[in-house]
């Protein structure tokens, strides 16, 4: 089956943001577009699925998370999801000496392509900037880079939600009247996406916050507004809200 254009555009774009000749300029302008891009795409799939009287279809999809760090790639996915529409499964496979982890995510075909898209793109950015982030001497690199993807993804998910909201105020003022409003769609999108999680995890546990001892939620937390996601720029109060300090 051929790709939307839509998505051969945005993938385009991603592969420029992520290319090490950009410079961090030009990363973000292409990262900002793709996020617009990605935000109007997916909401503009489900108006269409609801304008049709077509019954919406959830699909899923398995998406394994390589070490290091996998449990925190996971966190960095589901929030993705989460802000696609999408409901998340952590699934942890246990083996003598080893964990595995994996999301099993629900939702529409459109959502389900976005999220990955876009969590694919972050992971490698996240990759390049956490290495190049000094851990502070005497504290142990996983515990720093831990803290650093936290703060990544809280960066993430407050750019994500500002994209969103922007992309469906914009989509319910260009809504005829005699058409149901976009966030009335958007809601029996994510119910219908987590009635089908349910079903299938019908025992479903909530997972156990976990605490983080590394330093480095500040520096990750920065990394994320770097990626820019459509969206203007955090101010400083919420790092300090979440009790994020930056060390001397």
């Amino acid at each position: 089956m051929n790709e939307h254009p839509m998505l051969a555009k945005i993938r385009k774009l991603l592969a420029k943001a992520e290319n090490d000749a950009a410079t961090p300029e030009e990363a973000e302008a292409y990262t900002a577009k793709a996020a617009e891009l990605i935000a109007a795409y997916g909401i503009d799939q489900t108006l269409l699925a609801a304008d049709s009287g077509a019954p919406l279809v959830v699909g899923d999809r398995v998406i394994g998370l390589e070490a290091p760090y996998a449990r925190d790639k996971a966190d960095l996915l589901a929030t993705v999801a989460a802000h696609y529409g999408c409901q998340a499964v952590q699934v942890a496979k246990r083996e003598p000496g080893t964990t595995s982890w994996s999301l099993h995510l629900f939702g529409q075909q459109s959502d389900l392509e976005r999220t990955e898209l876009l969590f694919t793109s972050l992971l490698l950015q996240a990759a390049t900037w956490m290495v190049r982030a000094p851990v502070p001497r005497g504290e142990h690199q996983a515990a720093f880079r831990r803290s650093w993807l936290a703060g990544f993804r809280g960066a993430v998910g407050e750019r994500l939600a500002y994209a969103e909201a922007r992309a469906q105020a914009d989509a319910s003022a260009q809504r005829p009247d005699d058409r149901p409003g976009t966030a009335l769609v958007l809601a029996d999108r994510a119910a219908v996406a987590k009635r089908a999680m349910q079903e299938a995890y019908p025992r479903l546990r909530s997972a156990r916050a976990r605490q983080l001892s590394g330093s480095g939620a500040a520096d990750g937390w920065d990394a994320g507004q770097r990626a820019d996601l459509g969206g203007r720029r955090m101010a400083a109060p919420h790092r300090r809200r979440l009790g994020w300090r930056r060390r001397s």
